[in-house]
């Protein structure tokens, strides 16, 4: 890419709930930092210089004008930035041509995308371009699918120092969580059903764990489709909601890697409930809960106070073991809510690793522990409040 571009990042949907966040944590966290270049994006000049004012940046944050619905303005937005940061969602509504400039441009990108059949399209459409023009770009850098795919990458690279190989089956098991799911996420998932009722080739790429890694599909996954009793744990688990975007960015990283954990790996997620019949009524509960793909769901542009962000939290607990019967563990914890206050940090950090640590990553269309690993890592817990440890 050339080293000539205006802007480092440019978070386009600066004015929507969670590109506001994304601005104001780069404000707050990189305000005295010379040496990042950033800029707002949306729509509105008006409402941009508004959200500026209201977070508190200076008066000098560049503002960018670009609409999905304008492909010159597109263009010139990406060509003026070395990584295009968009909260604007769902992506499979407006993101196609976003990543096709950014994959002909060489610029890279990321998103905080839970779309799996869309990334699947995107990788088909222009994996290639990417690959020759330099992009990296990178799909699912919030709370799906940050947290999950490092944790597995995490807990992968401890086994290989400690035990001297992979780990051929992971449990993913949600332990604690506090927050709301995101405006952005419900629809996206209205979305994701929409076109799947219109395309049956759609359902297909939505039923397969696989289908982010063309070309390779491993051995059967557990469907967690419904509440279980975890012996090894002492606790009811409910199927976890975020399970179907996390698990195939998950083998997506292993392909990556060169299957580093094997091409005979199983890795599933669930929810942890608690015991007794409390712990299996929670379970139920969770596991009948349809609200996200309801009328009352939280839409777009909405989301909860700056108390209720702050005050939420998230602690992922991953249990590894090998084909000799030894396990390992790791968590992954967060500060803040999920779906808002950890996700606009962890995207707002894969934008500058992009742009200062992972030099050496290629282009092409990349899941975080692949294009960024142990950088990302590093810098979630100088800056972002993630927590990467081994478990007794």
């Amino acid at each position: 890419m050339s080293s000539t571009r205006e802007f480092d990042i440019i978070v386009y949907g600066a004015t929507g709930y969670t590109g506001r966040l994304v601005a104001e944590y780069l404000c707050q966290e990189y305000g005295n930092d010379s040496q990042l270049r950033w800029a707002m994006a949306g729509r509105s000049q008006s409402k941009l210089e508004a959200v500026r004012d209201e977070i508190g940046a200076p008066a000098s944050t560049p503002l960018v004008v670009a609409d999905t619905s304008d492909l010159a303005s597109l263009q010139a937005m990406v060509e003026r930035t070395k990584v295009v940061l968009t909260t604007v969602g769902p992506y499979q509504l407006y993101g196609p041509e976003l990543v096709r400039i950014c994959a002909e441009t060489g610029t890279d990108y990321v998103d905080l995308c839970g779309e799996p059949a869309w990334m699947r399209q995107m990788i088909d459409a222009h994996g290639e371009t990417a690959k020759q023009s330099g992009a990296r770009i990178v799909f699912s850098c919030g709370f799906d699918s940050i947290p999950f795919d490092l944790g597995v990458y995490f807990l992968q690279q401890a086994a290989k120092e400690q035990l001297g190989c992979a780990l051929p089956r992971v449990k993913g098991r949600v332990r604690k969580m506090k927050g709301t799911f995101s405006g952005g996420t419900a629809a996206s998932l209205k979305a994701t059903m929409a076109a799947a009722k219109a395309n049956p080739e759609i359902f297909k790429l939505l039923a397969n764990p696989f289908a982010l890694t063309p070309g390779f599909t491993g051995p059967a996954q557990p469907p967690a489709m419904k509440p279980e009793y975890d012996e090894s744990l002492g606790s009811w688990a409910a199927p976890f909601i975020m399970a179907a975007i996390n698990t195939r960015n998950v083998h997506r990283s292993n392909a990556l890697l060169g299957h580093a954990y094997g091409e005979d790996f199983v890795y599933d997620e669930m929810l942890l409930t608690g015991p007794g019949e409390q712990g299996e009524a929670i379970a139920n509960t969770v596991a009948g809960d349809k609200s996200l793909a309801s009328d009352d769901a939280p839409k777009p542009g909405e989301g909860p106070s700056k108390e209720e962000r702050e005050t939420g939290f998230y602690d992922v607990l991953f249990i590894g073991e090998a084909a000799d019967g030894r396990s390992l563990k790791a968590s992954v914890a967060g500060k803040r809510d999920p779906g808002y206050g950890s996700t606009s940090r962890m995207i707002a950090e894969s934008a500058i690793c992009l742009v200062r640590d992972a030099n050496d990553t290629q282009g092409g269309i990349w899941t975080t522990a692949p294009a960024m690993g142990d950088k990302l890592i590093k810098r979630l817990q100088e800056h972002a409040g993630l927590t990467f440890k081994l478990e007794p």
